[in-house]
């Protein structure tokens, strides 16, 4: 490949929205991206209004991706009936497939009534569940909710004022119980003072028969995570970059599989808003296939690169993962307005580039937009 030169606005294969504001609002993308079966899952909250308070249904849309075109056809809008607890709010798809079963998993966050999360932080209340539905045809139907609180949290449950998970994909490992993991955060009760976010996943070892938790990142105030399983120097390890309130990520390493994760520390190169957004990291093999090359693993992340406010969309690479400082200036997707997002790699393209899709929140919220492109078109055209 030639020296890698980050384009301002590269061109895409395919640029459409998914989701538009009109009656409702949408918000809180997901992506996933089936690559046996063509297929992408994209995920987001329906809501009445833009506030977190006013979230209602967890809907979806399924998209064919067609090799002869290079492009995406998608059908049409459907809500995800049962992924709903009575009296409560669906919120934070996080969606994972077991390749090993054929089994889509949809975890999300039900809250009770209108509660805010700020209102349960103020009165050290917990009111949210942790459920799941699941589909054995890609999504196409889904099994009735489960409620996992009890038995993958427990007691902790009083631990904590509020919590919450992903949102965006999960991750199947592959380790020898191709664990299922799904980044969270949870706000510690921790004596008298006011809770604080710490980051952990809650990880499945039996193809999510069962769930449980990890344990807590190091450092305090990390929030919405997304995890990557990287392979480099000898070693495969599971790498977490998180939503923080110091002004830029951070980013923790597990060498356990998500049980425990050590070696926290803030990127200084990935800055955040003032008051942060969700980032999205997705991994895919190293493409120079460079023989004396010992990193097997890059990592593409995407998050608005505007310091002061959530605009102009951009996605950065790191082709030594673990390292903080080698994060390249962004490549911008979408000028303007621009919040949460979430990225899928689909392999390598017609062109021999890796492909991805990014779904992302666009113009205030007014809509979700779908972007198709190469590794190419971002970083080397």
């Amino acid at each position: 490949m030639q020296d890698l030169r980050p384009m301002d606005t590269p061109p895409v294969l395919q640029r459409e929205g998914l989701f538009h504001r009109g009656d409702q609002v949408y918000r809180i993308p997901a992506l996933l991206y089936l690559e046996q079966h063509h297929t992408f899952l994209a995920f987001a909250e329906q809501r009445v209004s833009q506030a977190d308070e006013k979230a209602k249904n967890i809907v979806l849309r399924r998209g064919k991706y067609q090799a002869s075109t290079n492009q995406v056809k998608w059908k049409e809008m459907e809500v995800v009936r049962t992924a709903q607890l009575p009296g409560h709010r669906s919120m934070n798809p996080c969606p994972v497939y077991d390749e090993a079963t054929g089994t889509l998993f949809l975890l999300f966050i039900a809250v009770q009534g209108l509660v805010s999360e700020q209102h349960q932080i103020q009165t050290r209340t917990n009111l949210v569940r942790l459920c799941c539905v699941t589909s054995e045809d890609n999504g196409k139907t889904w099994n009735p909710v489960t409620d996992l609180t009890d038995s993958a949290i427990g007691s902790a449950h009083k631990e904590w004022a509020t919590f919450a998970i992903g949102p965006g994909h999960g991750l199947q490992l592959h380790n020898p119980t191709q664990s299922l993991v799904i980044p969270a955060y949870a706000y510690r009760l921790i004596g008298p003072e006011k809770p604080t976010p710490y980051a952990f996943c809650f990880l499945s070892n039996d193809h999510g028969k069962t769930w449980e938790m990890g344990n807590f990142t190091t450092m305090e105030n990390t929030l919405e995570s997304q995890v990557v399983e990287v392979n480099g120097h000898g070693q495969r390890v599971l790498y977490c970059n998180s939503r923080s309130t110091l002004r830029t990520r951070v980013q923790a390493v597990s060498s356990n599989d998500g049980v425990d994760f050590q070696h926290a520390q803030q990127i200084k190169k990935l800055f955040e808003p003032p008051h942060g957004c969700h980032g999205s990291v997705i991994g895919f093999p190293n493409p120079t296939k460079k023989i004396l090359s010992s990193v097997d693993t890059w990592v593409l992340y995407s998050h608005p690169t505007d310091p002061l406010e959530r605009k102009d969309l951009g996605v950065y690479l790191n082709r030594n993962p673990l390292d903080p400082a080698g994060w390249t200036k962004p490549a911008i997707l979408a000028r303007g307005p621009c919040a949460y997002s979430d990225l899928q790699y689909m392999g390598p393209g017609p062109s021999g580039s890796p492909q991805f899709g990014c779904l992302f929140e666009y113009e205030n919220y007014d809509k979700i937009l779908f972007i198709m492109f190469t590794l190419e078109q971002a970083f080397y055209s």
